[in-house]
């Protein structure tokens, strides 16, 4: 391994699957415009993303340890149990490989796998390969996702055999896997027909790159696979069309002897079928594509017991089938500090937060980062609030982008964690999402706002000349308050906003302060706005010493 090679240990794996994650969002959409095999139903690169996306969540939970055996469990558990599609099924079967080579321990004492190497990259890849087509009836097709999957197993067990480090196995079996995609097309008359290669193995291909940047901090360039189709004689007419569901369950209590009895009357049902063993969590993960989606879960209860049934269209645009998601409606809040993200999670909210350690006073969040949180709600509905932290050329293209996706995100304007936790206390999922978003919205424009920060240098200003440490009290992007103090500022910046009027104060303070600000302010305004609440909230977040927000 070269000096600057990562070991992949338990926090590297988890990492990996975060950047397999973001990478999948990136990619999603060119994926799914390859996927013509087994149905062409455009939703291979969406289900390897929900699967994955399951599989972090899982490992995620599990509690810190050396043992990556552990965490390589938890991405095979999450992914078997989040399984979207027959590409998530196979996505499952992949991690489990790696799962069942990192937890065989032989002999009790024996201490746990702590890390990865190239032997055992190339154990885990290679039972895999056993496992994927074992789902599939034992039937391996040429130009599939198990191609590039036996081309990359074979890659590190070569570097293995020659004593080569990690990073030079994983960079040689994501070359191997990048030849054998661009072969598939050439193997299967359907990609051929449709200019493609294959949908599944692109996406192992994306998995393979995230694991040469999280080892190597080296990401390959690769060419934007699209489609580019043959001109062929017309047909119409003497195709079959397509089944109408995609049926997929956890089955339990199924006798192992009884698996091909199951496996043959679906096949009888429809196409796609895949039983996949459930590893340590114990009975099958099924799949089907059929017309009769009663049937299929019938089968199921003839051989088991059925669990986790879903049963999605397959007909209708691409996308994401509907009643696919984990929740109707959720909000996504757009937070700053730790104190912040209890606030808004203890009200409900999920929360994204800016890179807490970034150098930057106040960090912006980006597109990408605010689709894959999106995504990561699990809603088919996302109240969003914004909250000052993303700009409007990122807001605009990360809601575009998510509701290209299925997603119906309504970005409520709030330009202030103020404003935003006025809008989440009306939130109400039992409404339909415009009167949710309007009233959410309406809360947050009544919600005057100002922030007090520390005058970095002198100036001059709207209300006179500050000098540095300074509190100046600003309102809308103006200054408007100049004191010696940040407590003087926002004396002066709540009796300014409350000259309207106003019930309740909202103070939300920023790292570095504390119960000394809050002891003059409660007493300010007992003192001088009788009958007037005021709340405090050490959030801790950057930027500004305090927000306040009058309702």
């Amino acid at each position: 391994m070269g000096d600057s090679d990562r070991r992949l240990d338990a926090a590297a794996l988890r990492d990996w699957a975060h950047t397999a994650v973001g990478d999948l969002i990136t990619h999603s959409e060119e994926i799914n415009q390859l996927n013509v095999f087994p149905v062409a139903d455009s939703d291979t690169g969406t289900n390897m993303l929900f699967t994955l996306r399951s599989a972090l969540a899982e490992a995620n939970t599990e509690a810190a340890s050396g043992a990556v055996g552990r965490v390589a469990a938890a991405l095979s558990s999450g992914a078997l149990h989040g399984a979207r599609g027959n590409s998530g099924v196979i996505l499952s079967q992949i991690l489990r490989g790696l799962a069942d080579v990192l937890t065989d321990v032989p002999g009790d004492g024996h201490p746990e796998i702590t890390e990865v190497d190239t032997a055992l990259l190339g154990a885990g890849l290679r039972h895999g390969v056993e496992l994927v087509i074992t789902s599939m009836g034992g039937r391996e097709v040429p130009g599939t996702i198990v191609s590039v999957l036996q081309a990359a197993a074979a890659a590190v067990e070569g570097c293995a055999a020659q004593g080569l480090p990690l990073g030079p196995a994983i960079t040689a079996a994501g070359d191997s896997a990048a030849e054998a995609l661009d072969k598939t097309t050439t193997q299967l008359e359907v990609l051929a027909e449709a200019g493609v290669v294959d949908a599944g193995g692109r996406g192992l291909l994306v998995l393979l790159d995230a694991l040469r940047s999280t080892i190597t901090g080296q990401a390959p360039v690769r060419p934007v696979y699209s489609p580019s189709p043959r001109p062929r004689p017309s047909e119409a007419g003497t195709e079959a069309p397509a089944p109408q569901f995609e049926v997929m369950y956890l089955l339990g209590e199924c006798d192992p002897d009884d698996i091909e009895a199951l496996r043959e009357r679906l096949n009888q049902l429809g196409e796609s079928v895949a039983i996949a063993t459930a590893g340590v969590v114990g009975g099958y993960s099924v799949h089907v594509h059929t017309d009769d989606a009663g049937a299929a879960v019938e089968a199921g209860l003839e051989f088991g017991r059925p669990r986790r049934i879903q049963i999605s269209s397959l007909a209708g645009p691409a996308g994401l089938p509907p009643g696919s998601w984990a929740r109707e409606r959720a909000v996504l809040a757009v937070v700053d500090g730790d104190g912040a993200k209890s606030l808004f999670d203890g009200e409900g909210a999920r929360v994204l937060r800016p890179d807490p350690h970034s150098a930057e006073p106040v960090k912006m969040v980006t597109a990408q980062q605010l689709l894959r949180a999106v995504v990561d709600t699990g809603a088919a509905q996302v109240m969003l609030l914004p909250n000052g932290y993303v700009a409007a050329e990122e807001l605009v293209a990360g809601c575009t982008a998510a509701i290209g996706w299925g997603i119906e995100v309504v970005p409520v304007p709030t330009g202030s964690m103020v404003q935003g936790l006025s809008a989440l206390a009306v939130h109400d999922p039992g409404r339909p999402v415009v009167d949710d978003g309007y009233t959410m919205a309406r809360a947050a424009g009544s919600t005057r706002h100002g922030s007090v920060r520390v005058a970095t240098e002198q100036a001059l200003t709207w209300a006179g000349s500050c000098r540095p440490g300074d509190g100046l009290g600003i309102a809308g992007d103006e200054v408007l308050i100049v004191a010696r103090s940040v407590g003087g500022a926002a004396i002066g910046l709540i009796d300014l906003l409350l000259a309207a009027g106003g019930e309740l104060v909202t103070v939300l303070i920023g790292a570095g302060f504390g119960a000394e600000v809050i002891e003059v302010l409660a007493r300010h305004v007992h003192d001088q706005h009788p009958g007037t609440e005021l709340a405090t909230y050490l959030t801790g977040h950057r930027g500004d010493a305090l927000l306040i927000g009058v309702e």
